[in-house]
């Protein structure tokens, strides 16, 4: 019997579609939580969230009008660049500007290259789909040519002729007048409704030509992909009975309605490792530490993120396949290398691992599917630390053999040495490579990651984790409960979240508080208007203030919090000093200024108070044990095998010890202490070996 509808219990439900699976994760109101993953649908990744549906509701009982949130992480918008699969589209620009987009900066960042690739992303807009019009905006603002709206018509006739599906827009100094530009979006639309438009005084109204037009047109390259996924996913949604709005993951870290998503769609730029970074931030809280480092190991990419005080932190701009975009985005260091990471030797015999990875098909050679080179996970196996027979909780059976022969042949014969050696030469090299992503987000900022916890989500993280924090000298890792589906749970606990920009160029001796409070009233205003259509209520919403800030003169700015009380222009000066000094190395007190101003609007999302009590199954937690080899022991030595689901709160053990679940392997090597704490994560901290 159904319940009714005043006693059914409400479910909120994150869905975070990777490459291999999609991460399911339902929780209801009365704190019990579910989790599954579901193979993704390569051909039609929106086909993931309605399996997703009619999973809970056949296995778990979950009607889809018991419903009330549905939050999504998506990579529609990262593979549309990476696969070049974005809609064709047109480029206006003010006249003798046309090729901004492809002349870029003089920077390089393979400078020792002989042949140098262009590093400016032309692809977007071939020059043939590239217009300029007559009109010019002075940097003060001041209009100095008058836009020709006759050149405008016979430029959008022209693009609309050779197929175009959206239109960039980008004029000189637009983010200080953008009339002329809001101009052509009216005529646009009058002409060709069915055409997109990107604004870049909506996009990106900051200054530097090159970077506003960059993303402006990553923003139109995007709309058509973005409003046709999404679309399809309400319609699913809709046709399905769900009982709620579809929201989405920003790559800022804050979710938005699927409405406002598709107007800003480059703002979805790293949507998925965006949601791991909230759900570590969830994990470290849970366990009462605020300054973690998070390693998110999947089959092809470590992604690695620092938050310090429980705040991830924000890049004011990104790196998309070499290219440099500026949107705000959770500050993810993604390298190559995971389980999947394929180990090979250079011309000079040296072993290398990544960043070409097997991926799932073929896969490591472990799995059987006629991949012949070794992988990190097929080193794994010849370590002990992952059971042929347990991988992903004995779905996939894989086959040691394989391993030790694809490494014997590969690594071990032309180096002279054992496979066990070449497998701990492996995990060695791939260590490092992770250990020197960590100190990117961390020493590169002058933080010191030995006072931070280590925080591994993904299905290879806690395989790694001790190793990495031995290396790193940090003392503290915290396992989630569910690591691999960290991300989907993370989406549930990210807020909704708002954010409005413009540029301020004001020197820091002639700008003044009341300056401030106006600018900043303008930009609360238009976060206020996306609430709105949110549906939030004014007194739901918790308002940040920051302002990017630079000597004068100097070409990068720091991104300063401040409040608007008290004398918050010489607090802004004291504290851009500080930041300063600790990034860079040295300040000094000169003239400042101020670059661009952001306030951004966060509301609590979730009506759900938490996880959940960590239910723990009866039975002996022991499984056994199995020799491992760590580069700490020197030689294999006997490891105790837990099942984690068995696990009591407040349990002690000590390394080397292998715990093994569904989503996940935790190696604990010797030195470690393992405790679990009350809401269920695995805490290692470095002790004597017992």
């Amino acid at each position: 019997m159904r319940p009714s509808a005043a006693s059914a219990p409400r479910y909120e439900v994150g869905v975070d579609i990777g490459g291999t699976f999609t991460d399911v994760v339902c929780r209801s109101d009365r704190g019990v939580m579910r989790l599954v993953k579901i193979p993704t649908t390569r051909a039609n990744p929106s086909a993931g969230v309605l399996h997703a549906v009619q999973y809970m509701a056949k296995e778990w009982g979950v009607s889809p009008e018991q419903i009330g949130r549905f939050v999504h992480g998506t990579t529609v918008a990262t593979n549309a660049v990476l696969e070049r699969k974005g809609a064709k589209i047109g480029l206006i620009t003010t006249q003798g500007f046309r090729d901004t987009l492809e002349i870029g900066r003089q920077n390089r960042h393979a400078v020792y290259t002989v042949m140098l690739k262009p590093e400016t992303p032309a692809f977007l807009v071939p020059g043939s789909l590239r217009r300029e019009v007559p009109e010019r905006v002075t940097a003060s603002g001041e209009v100095l040519v008058a836009l020709d709206e006759t050149a405008v018509r016979g430029a959008v006739d022209e693009l609309v002729a050779q197929g175009v599906k959206a239109i960039a827009v980008s004029f000189l100094f637009s983010y200080l007048n953008p009339a002329h530009e809001r101009r052509v979006a009216e005529i646009i639309r009058a002409m060709h409704p069915q055409l997109m438009v990107s604004l870049s005084c909506e996009v990106d109204p900051a200054f530097r030509e090159y970077e506003r037009t960059c993303i402006t047109a990553f923003d139109a390259y995007l709309k058509p992909v973005i409003d046709r996924y999404l679309e399809n996913m309400e319609t699913d949604l809709e046709s399905n009975q769900v009982g709620s709005a579809l929201q989405i993951m920003q790559s800022r870290g804050g979710v938005a309605s699927s409405r406002i998503a598709r107007r800003r769609p480059v703002r979805l730029f790293l949507s998925g490792p965006a949601a791991g970074v909230i759900g570590g931030s969830m994990a470290g809280d849970s366990a009462g530490c605020e300054d973690i480092i998070t390693i998110d190991i999947g089959g092809t990419s470590a992604d690695i993120a620092l938050v310090s005080r429980g705040k991830p932190l924000i890049a004011a701009e990104g790196m998309l396949d070499g290219y440099a975009v500026r949107v705000p985005m959770v500050d993810v260091n993604a390298i190559g290398a995971g389980g999947g990471s394929i180990a090979w030797l250079d011309a000079a015999k040296s072993l290398r691992v990544g960043p070409a990875s097997a991926g799932s098909e073929p896969g490591p050679a472990c799995y059987g599917r006629g991949g012949e080179q070794p992988a990190v996970t097929d080193a794994s196996i010849v370590l002990g630390y992952v059971d042929p027979a347990y991988f992903a909780g004995g779905s996939l059976q894989l086959q040691p053999q394989l391993s030790r022969r694809a490494i014997e042949e590969k690594i071990a014969k032309p180096l002279g040495l054992t496979v066990e050696q070449a497998a701990l030469g492996i995990h060695r090299v791939v260590n490092a490579n992770m250990a020197e992503g960590i100190r990117f987000v961390s020493v590169k900022r002058g933080i010191d990651p030995r006072r931070f916890s280590l925080v591994p989500l993904g299905g290879g993280g806690p395989v790694h984790a001790a190793a990495l924090a031995r290396e790193l000298g940090m003392r503290r890792v915290i396992v989630p409960l569910y690591p691999g589906v960290l991300s989907a749970s993370g989406l549930l606990a990210a807020p909704v979240e708002h954010e409005s920009a413009a540029a301020f160029h004001d020197s820091l001796d002639k700008a003044s508080a009341a300056d401030l409070a106006r600018e900043f009233a303008a930009l609360d205003r238009q976060c206020a208007e996306l609430m709105k259509v949110e549906g939030i209520a004014p007194a739901a919403v918790d308002t940040q203030y920051f302002a990017d800030v630079c000597y004068v003169g100097q070409s990068y700015h720091l991104e300063i919090p401040l409040k608007l009380d008290g004398d918050v222009i010489a607090r802004v000066r004291r504290d851009f000093y500080t930041a300063h000094d600790r990034i860079y190395g040295h300040s000094a007190e000169g003239a400042v200024q101020f670059v661009n101003l952001r306030s951004v609007h966060q509301a609590r999302a979730s009506a759900v108070p938490g996880d959940g009590a960590y239910q723990v199954e009866e039975g002996d937690p022991r499984k056994g044990a199995r020799p491992i080899l760590t580069e700490k022991s020197g030689g294999f030595v006997e490891a105790q095998v837990y099942e984690r689901r068995r696990i009591k709160p407040g349990a002690t053990f000590y390394g080397p010890a292998i715990v093994e679940q569904a989503d996940t392997t935790t190696v604990i090597e010797p030195g470690w202490r393992a405790e679990v704490d009350g809401r269920g994560n695995l805490v290692l901290t470095q002790g004597e070996l017992k």
